[in-house]
């Protein structure tokens, strides 16, 4: 196999929750452009129905569907249409994430339930319904999306989301538990850790400490349109296959300061 077989997802079917924008949308154009089929989704569904379309003019099918991660009716619905739809799932990418910024001593209990639910809950149940579909298959690549802030204490001054951090801490422990228990059935389980990239859920925080995180940044810039594209494509391809249980960190090196 060359090294452009190795990265190819022609004909592959791929589900992307939070599809509709952010890094959900830049993974879901990468794999497009691949030539995988696309479905996105998210509690948004006019921004992936946007999306989707734009991923049929690169000649794949996509479908749009409207999710709650962490609605179990929700992801019974996105598996049931895409299997009905494609017949198989081969990548599954856990995206959707919710955060809420507050000091810990002042973090309402629904909040923290909030962001559990979406990160957490949402991780295993996208997981557990997909992984369904792939250990019938006996193969499938499932991509968690975590964060640096999973690796690490924050600073509060940069970041104060204690429920974010603990939340991608559990993501990252359910990848490695899970690349163990399905590795024998052919499932593949890695996430990726991204550091700070402008999108909606970051904007706030980087208006207000964008100086300081690239001073605390090797690379001294912010993720780009493109960064997270080749990482995804990379653990959702054959060029993946003797690599499981993995946190890629996709962060400027700012975690090796």
């Amino acid at each position: 196999m060359n090294v452009k077989q190795l990265f190819d997802l022609t004909g592959k079917v791929a589900i992307v929750t939070g599809g509709g924008r952010g890094l959900g949308q830049q993974i879901a154009e990468g794999f497009a452009e691949a030539g995988a089929n696309v479905v996105v989704c998210s509690r948004n569904l006019e921004a992936c129905e946007e999306v989707s379309e734009e991923l049929k003019k690169l000649g794949v099918e996509s479908l749009a569907l409207k999710c709650d991660v962490s609605n179990p009716e929700d992801v019974r619905n996105v598996v049931e249409k895409t299997v009905e739809k494609f017949g198989r799932i081969d990548i599954l990418v856990n995206n959707s994430g919710a955060s809420w910024g507050a000091p810990v001593e002042e973090m309402p209990l629904e909040a923290w339930q909030k962001v559990m639910n979406v990160n957490v809950t949402g991780t295993f149940l996208m997981s557990q319904a997909v992984g369904k579909v792939m250990l019938g298959q006996q193969s499938g690549k499932i991509i968690n999306i975590a964060s640096v802030a999973g690796l690490k204490g924050s600073n509060p001054k940069v970041m104060n989301a204690i429920g974010y951090n603990a939340s991608k801490g559990a993501v990252i422990t359910f990848t490695k538990d899970l690349a163990v228990k399905w590795g024998p059935k052919g499932i593949y389980v890695n996430a990726i850790a991204p550091g700070f990239f402008p999108t909606k859920m970051s904007k706030g925080l980087l208006d207000a400490g964008g100086n300081a995180i690239l001073e605390g940044t090797p690379l001294r810039k912010f993720g780009s349109d493109t960064d997270m594209k080749g990482v995804a494509l990379f653990l959702a391809s054959p060029a993946s296959d003797f690599v499981t249980g993995d946190v890629l960190v996709v962060d400027g090196g700012a975690h090796a300061m």
